[in-house]
């Protein structure tokens, strides 16, 4: 069974400073790592908060997702993909179900069909010129409403390998968003391509 959240809690204050502060991560010693561990310190560790605030969306009739369901930059009767604006990457994409579901709630067809699409996006970004790897994220503690990350890494940038990619992307200048957005048709027209669906009108 797993730990209460206060004996998490107590579990890894025993570690902590007097200031409640952790030790540095080992990923902080990585060469990928975009801070010097130099005068790098974490925040004090905070005690649980009992009950969880409500995430975004909880309630489907405030969800902005479900509000934006036919935008983005390819669609299906189950899906819809959009390109994120003002990031420092060279693309990142979302995958959102058009109905309001959280990833355990998912039906078992579209949980597959996601698999399938994840796959198809991953591809599609991969072919692009001068994009590496694509990374996929699953992170649900912003928004009820399931949404899939997918980053493209520059080509040759080894420092921005892995799981510090998107730290880096937040650091990097905002990537020229024409140019993102003739990657993002192309990775809508493959999409069309192998998987069907249509992609935006506006592309």
């Amino acid at each position: 069974m797993a730990l209460t959240p206060g004996e998490f809690y107590d579990h890894a204050a025993a570690v902590a400073d007097t200031e409640r502060r952790l030790p540095l991560a080992r990923m902080t010693g990585w060469d990928i790592s975009p801070f010097e561990q130099d005068g790098l310190r974490v925040a004090p560790l905070r005690p649980p908060v009992l009950p969880e605030p409500a995430r975004h969306g909880e309630d489907p009739a405030n969800c902005r997702p479900c509000r934006e369901r036919d935008e983005g930059i390819w669609f299906n009767e189950r899906w819809r993909l959009e390109r994120i604006p003002g990031v420092g990457v060279p693309l990142v994409l979302m995958l959102y179900p058009r109905d309001h579901y959280d990833m355990a709630e998912l039906p078992d067809p579209m949980a597959a069909e996601m698999g399938l699409l994840g796959t198809r996006i991953v591809r599609h970004m991969q072919a692009l010129p001068h994009i590496s790897r694509a990374h996929l994220y699953r992170i649900g503690d912003g928004a009820a409403h399931l949404h899939l990350w997918f980053f493209a890494r520059p080509e040759g940038q080894a420092q921005l390998y892995g799981s510090w990619l998107v730290v880096w992307d937040d650091l990097l200048p905002e990537y020229p968003a024409h140019v993102a957005d003739a990657d993002a048709a192309k990775v809508a027209d493959a999409l069309v391509a192998s998987h069907g669906g249509s992609r935006s009108a506006g592309l």
